[in-house]
């Protein structure tokens, strides 16, 4: 349930209501917003009484939530969250549209800061690159582990690039908030519901990656996993689903925008790349996402595709990035939103 308190209540009119809360054993989120607050209650509400709860000062109503995921919902916030990221805190999920930009794998210094300085140059928020690369085949290359991450923050210094990477272990967690801006939940660990409650006490923001055959339900669950941590910057990223076409690598069902934004108030960024698996069909998918109303894009983005030690048939080179670029901004303005 959530406690939805009266315009202009107090801090400690809040903090009383929370005490009660507290008092039936349940666990309170406070979500405090630009007209009133509102104090989502989890836990086992059968020993809970709402009159004495109701009757507590200041206190306007007390609602049921009645969607399975209870933080992530519509239900419990009806502004919609920005996530702030990178030094230069960019808002993801507010009225700007941000792209992030880089090659699948960090392969070596000279790489990741040409193509961190060519993101940069075109307006790009951030910069990802995988450190660790959770492969399909034990053969092909597994990242540069911790000299990777170091070769991202110095992008980072050099450029002001929010860092995105992945966490594909829990023993990684550490070093990776340690290096980087956003930690990425990658497909395969959408459910590995302790990294996702381990990530959740970071105090990073978490790009959570929904799972190749995972429902609408289950992405907001596993979202739901991370917040309910402790950790309400969330970013919802749509990275393509697995069926039985075979003209590409993923499906990507960009309808899952406007069904997300009808039930989570968390921002959403769109994967083109994962969600093709052709460098040919990346801007059209890019253009598409936005008018469907995504929040950003993360893109694979590298200076020789040809020779990428992963993904480079999905990889687009930066003269294509810069030319995308600029029919995003046009987009992007023609839907009441901006770079």
């Amino acid at each position: 349930m959530i406690v939805v308190m009266k315009p202009g209540a107090t801090k400690e009119q809040v903090q009383h209501v929370i005490d009660l809360v507290r008092d039936y054993g349940l666990k309170e989120h406070p979500i405090y917003g630009t007209d009133r607050t509102v104090i989502a209650c989890i836990g086992d509400k059968r020993t809970v009484d709402k009159g004495a709860i109701e009757n507590a000062p200041m206190v306007e109503k007390i609602v049921p939530i009645l969607s399975p995921y209870k933080m992530a919902s519509l239900e419990v916030k009806k502004e919609r969250t920005q996530v702030c990221i990178g030094p230069n805190r960019f808002p993801v999920g507010g009225t700007r549209v941000g792209v992030i930009a880089g090659p699948c794998a960090v392969e070596n210094r000279d790489q990741i800061l040409e193509i961190a300085d060519k993101a940069q140059q075109c307006g790009c928020i951030g910069l990802r690159g995988g450190a660790y690369k959770p492969r399909t085949s034990p053969y092909s290359f597994q990242g540069l582990g911790i000299e990777g991450l170091k070769i991202l923050a110095e992008a980072r210094e050099q450029t002001g690039l929010a860092i995105v990477t992945e966490v594909i272990g829990l023993e990684q967690i550490e070093s990776v908030a340690e290096y980087s801006d956003v930690l990425q939940i990658g497909a395969r660990n959408m459910q590995h519901y302790p990294l996702l409650e381990a990530v959740g006490k970071t105090g990073k923001p978490v790009l959570l990656k929904r799972g190749m055959s995972a429902t609408l339900e289950e992405f907001l669950l596993a979202a739901e996993y991370i917040i309910n941590a402790g950790n309400p910057d969330v970013i919802l990223c749509e990275r393509g689903i697995r069926t039985y076409e075979s003209y590409v690598r993923n499906t990507l069902p960009l309808a899952i925008i406007p069904a997300l934004r009808e039930r989570t108030h968390l921002p959403i960024v769109i994967d083109p790349s994962h969600g093709t698996g052709h460098a040919y069909m990346v801007p059209s998918m890019c253009l598409a996402a936005i008018a469907a109303g995504a929040d950003g894009l993360i893109l694979e983005c590298h200076p020789d595709p040809e020779h990428a030690a992963s993904d480079g048939a999905q990889s687009i080179t930066p003269q294509i990035l810069n030319e995308l670029m600029r029919k995003i901004k046009r987009v992007a303005e023609a839907v009441d939103r901006e770079m």
